[in-house]
């Protein structure tokens, strides 16, 4: 969208917030960069360059404004809904990969020379891997700065900063101010965060921004009615989950709010902390677009009054592709307590424990790694599907599937389908929570054929994919809007019953 200047430019005088995180504004005579929405005077046509990244405005010269916060925008859609190697290399890059890997790391996962994924990102974002990483740590940065009482030496280095002096010396570029300015400026006009407590290390709260409208209700009814006891929870109006991160085990508590989902971070690790943001975006599916959505959906007379009255659903998907795919193949043919007693009993059996003094987790989700070790006597389920679970563990430990954030789709249900007992509906179930593919549609669901049937469409799951294709490419958001026709756990928020492990 950068590239188009005078929708841009009709955006940003608009001021309209639906574009935050598509491009930025720079504005040459300030040599500042501001998010499409910024309230301040909208500078000529001839001082104005736009770019897809904050990344590639630093790069240029540019600074963040102070008003608007452009770094604290969502992020572009663009690269959760495309599968090229671009859009990987930055959802990967926002994961952490080249702080921890290096471009080589990056390169390596995307299958490409380091040069050739230093060309495509410039040829389309306007600067390298490097840049958009050092971006990322710039946003970390601001964060802990802003939100806790830390030390600016225990900050530099929880952000990925090599050195005290390359710290100090980005925050001034990025945003014309020292760290110390930084957290005086915040504490002056209060802060959106606020530390959990001042000496927890690890403890920390954040507001995750998304583009309006938002509809939380299926949402998150979808993840506490399928929460796993000891690894999720629904406890004080919050969906809380642990974590397993690069560097130790976390735990998280989201609540959606107005105007943002509250989020509350216990970090083993605190280096940690811009890959639990990257996953918790993800499993909540805040950098969608639902503008374009609802405008596509809407289309269809069967689903326009439905999806007029309620636009803004998102997917439920994943912080962590394995573990989704292996309860999903778990539940089968089963309901959802019975998919949760399965998984739940793994989980007891096989994760790493953790201390949880605010709830009642217990429990990471183990890797299939640890999995491999795994006595199929264990699994309460049909022998078919326990030579499945074994199959589908032995091919993500090895890494013949990959599902990771930055996977090719493509090649990953590829792959998943040469799995003996993985047919259409495991497969597109994975595809839209594990793999993030807005375009997913499990025909044969039962829930997704009762909501059609609700709706006077085909009930046959070959004449309903056939009707499907008229939502192309938002399927997988269809889906959530046929599920919530039915009168199920999954489309309540909060839970009617408590759902406190």
């Amino acid at each position: 969208m950068h590239e188009d200047f005078d929708r841009c430019y009709r955006a940003a005088r608009s001021k309209d917030g639906r574009f935050d995180g598509w491009f930025v504004t720079a504005v040459k005579t300030t040599r500042i960069y501001c998010r499409p929405s910024c309230p301040a005077r909208s500078p000529l046509t001839r001082n104005v360059v736009f770019y897809a990244t904050a990344a590639a405005a630093q790069h240029a010269g540019f600074r963040a404004c102070k008003r608007c916060r452009p770094d604290a925008s969502p992020g572009s859609p663009e690269w959760d809904a495309r599968q090229d190697v671009v859009a990987r290399a930055m959802r990967l890059i926002s994961d952490g990969v080249v702080d921890r890997e290096g471009v080589s790391g990056l390169a390596s996962r995307l299958g490409y020379s380091a040069r050739q994924v230093e060309r495509h990102l410039v040829a389309e974002v306007g600067t390298g891997p490097l840049a958009l990483a050092r971006a990322n740590r710039a946003q970390t940065a601001r964060l802990l700065i802003e939100t806790t009482p830390m030390g600016f030496a225990e900050v530099a280095f929880a952000a990925g900063f090599s050195s005290i002096r390359q710290f100090n010396d980005t925050v001034r570029w990025v945003f014309a101010g020292t760290p110390s300015e930084l957290r005086a400026r915040a504490l002056g006009r209060g802060a959106p965060g606020a530390p959990i407590g001042a000496g927890t290390p690890g403890g920390l709260a954040f507001r995750l921004p998304f583009r309006k409208p938002f509809i939380p209700d299926s949402l998150f009814g979808h993840l506490g009615a399928t929460a796993l006891p000891g690894c999720e929870e629904v406890r004080n109006g919050a969906y809380r989950r642990t974590l397993g991160l690069p560097n130790g085990n976390g735990i998280v508590a989201l609540a959606p709010r107005s105007d943002h989902v509250a989020c509350r971070l216990a970090l083993d690790d605190l280096r940690d902390l811009p890959t639990a943001i990257a996953r918790c975006r993800r499993l909540l599916d805040l950098d969608a677009d639902p503008e374009a959505i609802t405008d596509a959906l809407v289309a269809d007379p069967a689903l326009a009054s439905l999806v007029a009255k309620a636009p803004g659903r998102r997917i439920p998907r994943t912080v962590d592709g394995a573990e989704m795919a292996l309860r999903v193949v778990l539940g089968q043919q089963v309901s959802t307590k019975a998919a949760r007693t399965h998984a739940a009993r793994l989980a007891e059996r096989h994760g790493a424990p953790i201390d949880d003094p605010s709830g009642g987790l217990s429990r990471v989700f183990p890797s299939a790694g640890v999995l491999l070790e795994l006595d199929p006597e264990e699994l309460a389920i049909p022998r078919a599907r326990r030579a499945t679970v074994l199959a589908l563990v032995a091919a993500l430990a090895d890494g013949t599937i990959e599902l990771g954030i930055g996977a090719d789709r493509e090649r990953a249900r590829h792959q998943l389908a040469g799995v003996t007992g993985i047919g259409p509906w495991t497969l597109a179930v994975i595809s839209m929570r594990a793999l993030g593919d807005p375009d997913a549609f499990p025909a044969t669901d039962m829930g997704v054929a009762k909501g059609a049937a609700a709706l006077g469409l085909p009930t046959t799951s070959a004449a309903l994919l056939a009707h499907s294709r008229r939502w192309q490419p938002w399927r997988s958001y269809a889906v959530q809007y046929l599920w919530a026709t039915q009168a199920h756990p999954i489309n309540h928020w909060p839970p009617e019953e408590p759902s406190c492990s």
